[in-house]
């Protein structure tokens, strides 16, 4: 996750140290130095938040006052954001100025300009440099017909240095010691949002006035490095149109890194960073690219896993090896295919004896599986989520377990979907790779079906529509409200509801977000029974014992072959060829038992084998 700006950019500048063929300790001070000049121009601004003068050495060196932020940024090397300023500039005609008496000697003019973005972080070739930066940059140079050494006043926006660094590399002044700032930048200057590039123009036009004929550049830069806008200035008369969409569509030329959502083995690290919280690291981001497939990935370490925090704060780890994994809280990384293994959470063979949101119950060959947060109404959270994802791995495991039903504690509530007052509470969210209540991403084997006891709403009714079978009290309601709150139905609702009734009546309860009965639910298609209150549990319970009675071969390869051919909208492809579950059919103990069974007139002794 890229949770906050420094992070974002900390991977854009190690990506940048590795392309440097630097080492940390080299990096570090090449930054520094490239600050520490603005700090001195801030210490003679009166309108700077921050007016010391600091040293490269100072800004390089953690300290109390001086921690990092993110790797590889100590306090001193960025932006300050938390800034009260304020800056205007009046932009009119020659003829206005004219009009309006404003004496010439103040006139300074627009003389060329660029604007342009740049792809997403991840998406970007090189994740070291920004090309719409160098782009901009050097447009409005060409169009102001000049090159970088005749610029006299620069302001770039430097919330973190490599806008800095990049900027003095697409002006041609690498090895200029002429400060980028005439304000002393975001870090001692101040930074109050995109608003900052106000004051450098601002800055640069009081320059210009008091050096008449020569020129001066300001650069804003917003989002991640990706957006951009240039401006050459000058109190010589000149200005034209500049048009800036050839430079955007050469940009969009170049084809997108291809991203893999989730990762799984060997790596090498492409860029990083480590995100700090009061002075101490908290947790790594690391982009990489997996070995097999050439696509890229973000993740982080486990949070036990302070061995590859310390390798990644001491040494240049870019291009290094790593090994990847894709879990319920997100893309994890180790340094070795051992560690990775080791911190992965292994797969429950056996239900717990209790747990905590949820409870289990077997009656033969049949799981009963209750949501028990009746005082949420059944509301579930990352750990319920968790809970529920192990005991569905569980059943899946248990060759003794034919059938699932899944059911609310209470008279009230179902489920009525995410815990909101957990997730406004500011604590991790997550989802387990198996989906909303452990379901809802599941590829299944084993019929599941929902015993409805009242309100499924949102994600409730999102997990009701991930079983195979439905049966409803007549108390139920149902709803997929997300609309009403800013949200969609992201855990298969949209994409279940609109093939298992027709769509005009699908659409209409998804944009609406309108609640509809269990009577309703039945007629519309989604419901398979509707009962009185107290029956639910008990009819679902019969309903699943009905299913027990035939092969749980049968009935798992049917929904084997079903998943197998969904995806084909055409049937002459769904039925075309000998699908893989008719072969395992074939082979199967079930298929000899169930004839065998019927010429000796008895009851099939089914193993499900």
């Amino acid at each position: 996750m890229l949770a906050s700006g420094p992070v974002a950019y900390g991977l854009c500048e190690t990506a940048r140290m590795a392309r440097k063929q630097l080492d940390i300790r080299e990096y570090t001070e090449d930054m520094s130095q490239l600050i520490a000049p603005m700090s001195d121009v801030a210490a003679e601004n009166p309108f700077a938040m921050f007016p010391t003068s600091m040293s490269a050495q100072e800004i390089a060196t953690p300290s109390e006052k001086n921690s990092y932020v993110a790797f590889p940024y100590t306090r001193a090397m960025v932006a300050k954001d938390g800034v009260n300023q304020a800056a205007a500039v009046l932009l009119t005609t020659v003829a206005k100025a004219q009009e309006l008496g404003i004496e010439e000697d103040k006139w300074v003019y627009l003389h060329a300009y660029a604007d342009t973005f740049d792809k997403d972080i991840v998406d970007r070739p090189d994740l070291g440099c920004s090309p719409a930066l160098t782009t901009a940059y050097r447009a409005a140079l060409e169009k102001a017909g000049i090159l970088g050494e005749e610029l006299e006043f620069i302001d770039v926006y430097s919330c973190f240095p490599i806008v800095v660094a990049e900027a003095k590399e697409a002006l041609g002044l690498e090895n200029s010691v002429k400060p980028m700032t005439e304000t002393g930048g975001l870090p001692f200057f101040g930074g109050p949002g995109n608003n900052y590039s106000m004051h450098g123009i601002a800055s640069v036009v009081r320059k210009l006035r008091s050096h008449p004929g020569t020129y001066g550049l300001v650069g804003a830069n917003g989002g991640m490095m990706h957006k951009h806008s240039v401006g050459v200035y000058s109190t010589r008369p000149g200005w034209q149109v500049c048009d800036s969409r050839p430079l955007q569509q050469a940009l969009d030329t170049v084809p997108n890194e291809e991203v893999d959502q989730e990762p799984a083995g060997k790596a090498a690290i492409e860029a990083y960073s480590v995100q700090f919280g009061r002075g101490q690291p908290l947790y790594a981001i690391v982009i990489g690219k997996l070995e097999d497939t050439g696509k890229r990935f973000i993740a982080n370490n486990f949070d036990s896993d302070k061995g590859i925090l310390e390798a990644l704060l001491t040494k240049n780890m870019v291009g290094e090896t790593v090994y990847v994994a894709s879990i319920g809280k997100g893309n994890r990384v180790a340094l070795t295919k051992e560690s990775l293994a080791e911190q992965l959470p292994m797969m429950a063979t056996s239900f717990r004896d209790e747990y905590e949101f949820c409870s289990t119950a077997r009656e033969g060959n049949v799981l009963i599986v209750t949501m028990n947060r009746p005082e949420a109404m059944n509301a579930l959270h990352p750990h319920a989520h968790e809970e529920l994802s192990e005991i569905f791995d569980v059943f899946e495991s248990d060759q003794s377990l034919w059938v699932a039903i899944i059911t609310g504690a209470g008279d009230k509530a179902f489920c009525t979907g995410n815990d909101l007052k957990y997730s406004s509470s500011g604590k991790p969210v997550w989802v387990p790779k198996s989906g909303f209540a452990g379901i809802t991403t599941r590829r299944r084997t084993k019929p599941v079906i929902a015993a409805v006891n009242g309100f499924a709403m949102g994600g409730g009714m999102e997990v009701a529509l991930a079983c195979d079978i439905i049966i409803a009290s007549d108390q139920a309601q149902f709803a997929l409200p997300e609309v009403k709150v800013g949200l969609i139905a992201g855990a298969g609702g949209i994409q279940r509801l609109t093939r298992q009734i027709p769509r005009k009546l699908a659409m209409d309860l998804l944009i609406t977000g309108r609640s509809v009965s269990a009577v309703e639910a039945k007629d519309l298609g989604i419901v398979n029974q509707v009962v009185p209150q107290n029956e639910v549990l008990e009819t679902a319970q019969k309903y699943a014992q009905g299913i027990c009675q035939n092969s749980p071969t049968s009935v798992r390869l049917t929904l084997e072959l079903l998943a197998e051919t969904e995806s084909q909208s055409a049937i002459d492809d769904a039925v075309r060829g000998t699908p893989k579950a008719i072969d395992k059919l074939f082979c199967s103990e079930d298929m000899m038992e169930g004839p065998k069974a019927f010429a000796e007139k008895r009851k099939p002794r089914w193993t499900g084998r």
